[in-house]
């Protein structure tokens, strides 16, 4: 009865467009308060100690970092540089979008962050060099679900905390992967750069270009070194290596590049502080849902269920997949994690699943559905920045997506992918 009012209350909140933070609260707390097996207490609490983690405390400095950055003028310096390796070539602008948000990644750790900072640049002069629309607001808004995929990202802090598993871990066994996916739609671009006819740019660039734009670059260029190299380096914790990006960023793109004023500052921190707080919000409700159905015992009679029909790791993993692609169309990435980790990572792990492997197998999937609608982030983000119909960018998506699954399957079957740089350095 119980789960019933849990999940009834939340499917019926998310139908009437409650947001996913509120309908989880909301569901949690009644099903909780009905149950009578916790106190009043029990629900403020748990929100309190939910997000009481030093780890999470990188989520807002990411973001920040990433705000700082896309708004600094650092992502138009990628963008230049994308250009002058890869605009001679046919397909060179879809190319560059992909190889920016590869890059872009490596800063944000968010997808929409990634889609808005590359899209808004790239887009217009996509479609000013002949490129369907539908296509190229599709391809930039699956390319920037690297953003979760590619460390440092979000989504892999939350999974890590949820599964206590080791951040830096997860950061590492997602390169491989990420720079796969990356490869994938690379060649996906071109091809289908191919097929609409576009030609490639005219624009040649001379060795004194090349060497001063490399020049205007190399700040930009130095961000996933720093990140990257000092938590791989053991300088600093992923955590503290978040708030040297925003303090980097803010450095390079208030003083360097001077395109961050102390107006857009305080837009910047203004959007960065709704945007942490809002995931934050979804953090806690996510684990007080997470906890009720723990009190009533749904993980541990799903996981039950499951095994007593499926003995085949194989299987499993195509089953996780389903599931993950289904929940991924219609709830929050960071939500999904919270609630689907104490669930489906026991069943992975009984059957020999690394726990990271199985971190990866989860994040590529819900990157997905950040392509996918009703929920699809990525999604709205391309629709808004390029002010076309989302029907149209739903149906550009499609061949990517299905680049992205095909990709999945070999990242789900082929462990060596997401654990064979861990073990390289001996993680």
């Amino acid at each position: 009865m119980i789960s019933l009012i849990l999940f009834g209350l939340l499917i019926l909140l998310l139908l009437i467009s409650v947001p996913i933070a509120i309908s989880l609260g909301i569901a949690s707390t009644v099903a909780l308060l009905v149950s009578g097996k916790v106190s009043s207490s029990y629900v403020p609490q748990g929100l309190v100690t939910s997000i009481d983690s030093f780890p999470l405390m990188a989520v807002p400095f990411f973001i920040l970092a990433g705000d700082l950055m896309g708004q600094g003028g650092l992502s138009k310096r990628l963008v230049d540089v994308g250009r002058m390796f890869f605009g001679r070539y046919t397909g060179g602008l879809a190319i560059i979008s992909v190889v920016t948000c590869m890059f872009f990644a490596a800063i944000s750790g968010s997808g929409p962050a990634t889609v808005a900072a590359v899209g808004t640049i790239l887009l217009p002069a996509m479609v000013k060099d002949g490129y369907k629309p539908g296509r190229s607001a599709g391809l930039v808004a699956s390319a920037g679900s690297l953003g979760v995929i590619i460390p440092p990202s979000i989504p892999m802090v939350i999974y890590a905390t949820s599964a206590n598993v080791s951040v830096s871990k997860m950061f590492m066994a997602g390169v491989v992967p990420g720079l796969l996916i990356g490869l994938a739609l690379i060649l996906y671009a071109w091809f289908d750069a191919r097929r609409q006819g576009v030609r490639p740019s005219a624009q040649r660039f001379s060795g004194r270009e090349k060497l001063a734009i490399l020049n205007e670059a190399k700040w930009a260029l130095l961000v996933p070194v720093i990140i990257l190299g000092g938590i791989y380096g053991g300088i600093f914790t992923p955590t503290e290596a978040a708030a040297v990006g925003a303090l980097y960023g803010f450095v390079v793109g208030a003083f360097v590049y001077r395109e961050i004023s102390l107006g857009s500052l305080y837009r910047i921190l203004a959007g960065s502080a709704l945007t942490s707080a809002t995931i934050m919000l979804i953090v806690g409700t996510a684990t007080i849902f997470g906890r009720a159905l723990a009190i009533e015992g749904v993980p541990m009679a799903l996981s039950n269920a499951i095994t007593a029909t499926i003995t085949q790791t194989w299987l499993l993993l195509l089953a996780i997949n389903v599931i993950l692609l289904i929940v991924g169309t219609f709830m929050e990435t960071i939500a999904a994690i919270i609630i689907l980790t104490p669930i489906l990572l026991p069943l992975a792990t009984a059957l020999g699943i690394n726990a990271e492997h199985f971190g990866i197998v989860m994040i590529v999937n819900l990157a997905i559905g950040m392509v996918t609608p009703p929920v699809g982030v990525n999604l709205f983000v391309a629709s808004r920045i390029s002010g076309h119909p989302l029907e149209i960018i739903v149906r550009g998506a499609f061949a990517p997506l299905g680049v992205m699954i095909l990709l999945l399957l070999l990242i789900t079957y082929v462990p060596a992918l997401s654990l064979g740089l861990p073990a390289l350095f001996g993680m």
